[in-house]
């Protein structure tokens, strides 16, 4: 099989991610959350966040004209989507004070373990460090804490990430230096 392109993301990219991430927390998110988790997840999680590609800083992997995968890092104060809109989060960071968020990380489950992720993170690594930033952060989700840990991302704390419907999600917020 043919190994998927990586590119940045791109406005018309938006209804395909967001199949993509839905697709990918009702395949992947079973394994570790329960089934109301998993549904919220699919619900408030799985919603492109188009400042991320119009910041030109999200990518997509496609295959045969489908996108499979797809991640990106933020300049922003966001750290994860579904957590609903809080003051500032659109605040530009320093990055030569504050870390890159990592976000939106998603691989279609017949295409996970294939590398993809890591291929992501290598492609945020790159243009955070380019653009001057000394450090990423993120919080995971369960389903992402293998992939971030074998990167090298350390584990700093475990986390609980909130959902609109008050669901929340175990996780854990990561870190990882740059250069």
């Amino acid at each position: 099989m043919a190994v998927p392109v990586l590119r940045a993301a791109v406005r018309s990219d938006v209804p395909a991610i967001g199949e993509l991430m839905r697709r990918s927390v009702l395949e992947l998110f079973p394994h570790f959350h329960d089934e109301r988790e998993t549904a919220s997840a699919a619900e408030h999680l799985a919603v492109p966040d188009v400042v991320l590609i119009d910041d030109g800083t999200y990518f997509v992997h496609e295959h045969a004209g489908e996108v499979v995968a797809c991640g990106g890092w933020s300049k922003r104060d966001k750290l994860y989507t579904g957590s609903g809109a809080r003051p500032g989060e659109d605040r530009l960071l320093d990055p030569t004070t504050e870390p890159a968020r990592v976000r939106a990380m998603f691989v279609r489950g017949d295409w996970a373990r294939r590398g993809l992720g890591r291929a992501l993170l290598g492609a945020c690594e790159r243009a955070a460090g380019e653009s001057g930033f000394r450090s990423l952060v993120l919080v995971a989700t369960l389903p992402g804490v293998p992939l971030y840990r074998s990167f090298g991302f350390r584990e700093v704390e475990p986390a609980r990430v909130p959902l609109p419907d008050g669901t929340v999600l175990a996780g854990a917020s990561m870190e990882y230096r740059l250069g």
